[in-house]
């Protein structure tokens, strides 16, 4: 889409020099906790435009973030309803769901009333926090033994500007032990369950999010936060029916986030649509001084306006033309997704089929993609040399990132490089989105992608999610959220809710059993 004429130029390939840039600050050191400031060095922060929409909603807990926002504004609702909404449906459902590690009511109830009667931001808006963001007061424990009793005296900068800004904290996130799996225990029982299927836990609810998406595909809260380092935004949002944005390496500060790497932890919203999306990520987005991998980038660009539906005639039409590639790989996307390819048709996009750049399969597999590792290992060296036990269900891969040799990690910081230059220079001369099949490349490389909901498929007696992932240049968030809002405009997937008192087919397996599989290579955080 176009950018404002007041916006410094920028150019893909400087992405490039910040990628490498960030890399050598990792190794260098500069990017460990022990370096983040505990006072923000922050001014003033800018208004969030909100839209004025109108609700389709029928109840409290169907409302998107950006339809409270209005009934906020207009008086005709307020913070302690929604409040009182959120913790009720808490109070009926979290049991099963197991969506939060730590829920304050009296506290939350606390902040509702002082927010009550403010207008504009996000004030009064419930949001759930994954439990590896800083939330000053508030047990961080990152689902880990090593951070059990962990009370920071701090806000993470996302937390800050969201709090600042007048949102509320619902609770903190199950997840997968320091980020690793789907969420389980520290020692592998399975807890968060997909809200689509209260009942059995052995029905995938997404990455090391998945407290947060469960929270907010369950109504238990109206928008969460989720990172990402290998699917864990958008692997949820598709196992959900729920709208996922991964932003661009360094656009949202992670500060005050406990680490899995240096150079692929990406923090993003999970929320119902590409509006509540574009108005999480407004806040969320900008620089840091405390946070180097947040400098150097273009300023955010208008995110709400770009989630902003245009009618032409009418008619809902794409922002401007759009190109949307389809490489090999996500080829079968097309059978299921034929009313997605005709609708965006119809909105004004083409579809183009485009080749994998060259090596795809090589520079994307677990070879360099297990190049991470040592990043991993590094930040827990002492805890690793204390009581290796700390690290519960998850140690195997914090010792393979000890092993893995130095050339080795050289070798995959190379090819990350060389795989984000050829998305550069081959893929994205060829279209201006492109559907992905798997997470992993955008995130080796550092560029954006959103996951949304597309339809639905019968899956062992369930009626369950699905959905798209579709991928962009660096900083182009905006086109990623005008594809979607655009989509979102003429289909209602996005309006479907689970219905948690509808049986949802036999529980299988024992509550109390060790997970066989964690699958920690392909849906880490």
């Amino acid at each position: 889409m176009s950018r404002a004429d007041d916006r410094p130029s920028w150019d893909r390939r400087d992405f490039l020099r910040h990628l490498s840039a960030v890399t050598a600050l990792g190794a260098s050191g500069a990017l460990a906790p022990e370096r983040w400031p505990a006072t923000p060095a922050a001014g003033a922060l800018p208004a969030v435009k909100l839209p004025d929409v109108q609700s389709a909603a029928t109840r409290v807990e169907e409302l998107t973030l950006a339809e409270a926002a209005t009934l906020l504004r207009q008086g005709e609702l307020s913070p302690i309803d929604l409040v009182e909404a959120c913790l009720a449906r808490i109070d009926a459902y979290e049991s099963r769901l197991q969506a939060f590690n730590h829920v304050d009511p009296d506290a939350l109830r606390a902040a509702a009333r002082a927010s009550d009667g403010r207008r504009g931001g996000l004030h009064g808006i419930p949001l759930a926090i994954k439990d590896n963001f800083y939330t000053a007061g508030v047990p961080t424990t990152g689902n880990s033994h090593i951070y059990a009793d962990f009370v920071p005296s701090w806000d993470s900068e996302v937390w800050r500007r969201l709090r600042e800004r007048g949102a509320l904290l619902v609770g903190k996130t199950q997840m997968g032990p320091l980020a690793t799996s789907r969420a389980t225990t520290p020692d592998g029982v399975v807890t968060t369950r997909n809200a689509w299927t209260i009942d059995d836990p052995d029905v995938y609810p997404g990455g090391s999010s998945s407290g947060s998406g469960t929270a907010v595909a369950a109504g238990l809260a109206l928008g969460s936060t989720g990172t990402q380092t290998g699917g864990s935004i958008t692997n949820p949002a598709l196992a959900q029916g729920l709208t996922g944005l991964k932003p661009t390496m360094g656009r949202v500060s992670l500060r005050g986030i406990i680490p899995l790497t240096y150079t692929r932890d990406h923090p993003g919203p999970i929320v119902h649509d590409a509006m509540d999306a574009a108005i999480m990520l407004q806040a969320m987005a900008g620089p840091d001084a405390g946070d180097p991998r947040s400098l150097g980038l273009p300023r955010p660009g208008d995110y709400v306006t770009a989630a902003t539906p245009v009618r032409r005639d009418g008619e809902t039409r794409l922002r401007r033309p759009m190109r949307i590639g389809v490489m090999p790989d996500a080829l079968d996307a097309l059978s299921k997704e034929a009313e997605f390819f005709a609708t965006m048709e119809r909105l004004g996009a083409t579809i183009v089929e485009i080749p994998a750049p060259a090596d795809w399969d090589v520079l994307t597999s677990s070879e360099f993609n297990n190049t991470r590792l040592p990043e991993r290992s590094e930040p827990f060296l002492p805890e690793l040399r204390k009581d290796v036990r700390q690290f519960g269900i998850v140690l195997s891969s914090w010792i393979n990132g000890l092993l893995l040799p130095g050339a080795e990690y050289v070798r995959g910081q190379r090819a990350r490089l060389l795989l984000l230059q050829r998305l550069l220079d081959d893929t994205f001369q060829r279209c201006d989105v492109v559907i992905q099949s798997a997470a992993i490349p955008f995130d080796i490389t550092g560029l954006p992608l959103i996951a949304f909901p597309t339809g639905f498929d019968d899956q062992n007696g369930a009626s369950l999610p699905r959905g798209l992932l579709l991928g962009a240049p660096p900083c182009a968030e905006e086109d990623l959220l005008a594809v979607v809002a655009a989509w979102q405009d003429v289909t209602d997937w996005h309006r479907r809710r689970p219905d948690l008192d509808a049986p949802s087919g036999d529980a299988k397996g024992q509550l109390e059993r060790q997970l066989d599989v964690l699958e920690v290579e392909a849906d880490s955080q």
